[in-house]
């Protein structure tokens, strides 16, 4: 005689690279869905890198009754310290005995991702290490959130997209205005033709990294060095090489980041390319400022479309007929009539989260891609790299965003990836 259970939700996830392509939906109501979802059925996490952002993302998550935070890793003693100390707070006024000890503490990641009982991670660390641990989180079996800009080359984003499909993963790239209801409304506006024929669009970001020279300083106790550099060029320690500060630190430093490049044009071209209807492709030709006629950097694209940085707060689109500026707090049209006419159901309807975090969570439930997949961040953070290695050089590049390749220049071609510093490698 044959007896039926429910299906947990950690059978559901272990099957789902088998799966993937056929997404199980659970109701909420099977899943314990409510003030705290029943432990069989939480979504186990672990955080790799808790500075900043990273930080910020404990908070949060430590407060979803969906999920369980089980571990932390940073390769700063003070910074996973805190971070624990969030989470043994959050869980210890929730229990009768007002005792937490469920949350464990690492400075390698490869000690958290050996573990079979976390389900997913959020990965918060410099931009030098992101496709390294996104990718052994995918080839361990883990749903990944990964912090924007995706990668630090180009070469990068597209093996990370190549690990997430392989091992049927769930991965979301932090570049959260996607989930953000006025950037939508933009977008979506822009596509429905309420400006009339799209002819430029404008985005506020910031400059490229550059090269630093810094002295050496003692490593304080309880952090990591050699860890924190990892895969990028041996440097001596020198506190502002890892502050996290947007002013200075490692944003700015061409070793570990592409600057405010990547850094804000992950938020600014992501939507620009949405707004284009340019997810999974990008720019033909890129034009550094000395070559440009604008003076700016510059990018066309083969619909006629051409994009530059600056002259906006924000995005700022352009068509024949209006204009539309958006940001964080800030929506704007020209004329004002194109903001208050409502999307019809005959418009463009573009994916709708209002949540970036828990429509990742969902869509780990779901299987299904979420907001910002890793293929969206790999095509936006490609706009970004591809800027800076035309403003590095000082002359024009020729892309093809079909087979992602630079045309008819070797040197620039090169700059597509970067020489990692012994052992480290990408292991698809």
């Amino acid at each position: 005689m044959s007896t039926s259970r429910q299906i947990t939700r950690r059978e559901l996830l272990k099957s789902a690279a088998a799966v993937v392509a056929v997404p199980y939906f659970v109701p909420a109501s099977a899943l314990g869905r409510g003030p705290r979802a029943a432990p069989s059925e939480r979504i186990t996490l672990g955080f790799i890198g808790v500075g900043n952002m990273g930080g910020g993302h404990v908070e949060a998550f430590v407060g979803n009754c969906d999920v369980e935070v089980l571990a932390i890793c940073d390769v700063d003693r003070i910074k996973r310290d805190k971070a624990r100390d969030k989470v043994v707070e959050q869980y210890a006024a929730q229990i009768e005995s007002g005792s937490y000890t469920g949350c464990d503490l690492y400075n390698d990641f490869e000690d958290l991702l050996a573990r079979d009982d976390i389900d997913a991670v959020v990965i918060a660390v410099p931009d030098h290490w992101h496709a390294i641990i996104a990718i052994a989180a995918c080839r361990a079996g883990k749903d990944v959130y990964c912090e924007k800009p995706l990668s630090l080359t180009i070469r990068e984003a597209r093996e990370m997209v190549d690990a997430a499909r392989r091992y049927g993963r769930v991965f979301q790239t932090g570049s959260q205005q996607r989930s953000a209801e006025n950037f939508r409304k933009a977008c979506e506006l822009v596509r429905s033709g309420r400006i009339g024929k799209l002819q430029t669009v404008n985005v506020g970001i910031g400059e490229p990294s550059s090269e630093r020279y810094l002295p050496e300083e003692t490593v304080r106790e309880g952090f990591d060095w050699d860890r924190w550099i990892g895969p990028a060029p041996w440097q001596p320690y020198n506190a502002e090489r890892c502050s996290g500060s947007y002013s200075g630190g490692w944003r700015l430093i061409r070793d570990y980041s592409g600057g405010m490049t990547t850094d804000w044009g992950a938020h600014h071209f992501d939507i620009a390319q949405w707004g284009m209807g340019m997810d999974g492709s990008g720019p033909i030709k890129i034009i550094p400022p000395e070559q440009s006629d604008e003076n700016t950097l510059t990018y066309e694209y083969a619909g006629g479309v051409t994009m530059m940085r600056g002259g906006a707060n924000g995005i700022l689109f352009t068509g024949t007929d209006g204009k539309i500026e958006v940001n964080r707090g800030h929506f704007k049209t020209w004329p004002d009539e194109i903001g208050k006419e409502p999307i019809g159901p005959n418009d463009v309807h573009l994916y709708e989260s209002s949540d970036h975090g828990q429509n990742w969570l969902d869509c780990v439930r779901t299987r299904r891609h979420p907001i910002c997949d890793v293929a969206i961040g790999c095509s936006s953070v490609t706009v970004c790299h591809l800027g800076n290695i035309a403003y590095w050089l000082g002359r024009s590049i020729q892309w093809d965003p079909d087979k992602e390749e630079i045309i008819g220049d070797e040197a620039a071609a090169r700059r597509l990836d970067r020489p990692k510093r012994a052992p480290w490698r990408l292991h698809l």
